[in-house]
């Protein structure tokens, strides 16, 4: 069964850092395209960032552009998502996603996404 895992989620203050991580069991991530979403409170789950197969491409919501950066590990298996200059509408449950290459080919959105890890709460606060 394909499973995906997130972790490094928590409390932090604003300007402050976190490294959120997407570990797979069950499959490798290189056959995927990753993608991050979040979901704050009474709010519709949106797309933060997009990894392609490769690691050559990347997408990211003008919200968190040059605030936040993601990457891929394949030694480890792992997705990263490392989110600086935090905000406090930065605090939402976090959540990692895999797709095909082919499904990938129509964005990144929620819509396309197959695989779904259970989640970690981010919350920016002072």
């Amino acid at each position: 069964q394909l499973q995906l895992v997130e972790s490094g989620g928590g409390l932090v203050q604003p300007g402050g850092s976190l490294r959120l991580s997407c570990a797979a069991s069950g499959f490798t991530l290189d056959y995927y395209a990753i993608g991050w979403f979040r979901q704050a409170p009474g709010q519709e789950r949106e797309a933060v960032s997009c990894i392609s197969r490769s690691g050559g491409s990347t997408n990211y919501a003008d919200s968190v552009k040059g605030r936040f950066t993601v990457s891929r590990d394949s030694a480890k298996n792992t997705v990263y998502l490392q989110m600086d200059s935090l905000k406090p509408e930065d605090t939402a449950i976090y959540y990692c996603a895999a797709t095909s290459v082919r499904q990938y080919r129509m964005g990144c959105v929620v819509d396309v996404f197959r695989y779904w890890g259970q989640g970690t709460q981010v919350t920016v606060s002072s």
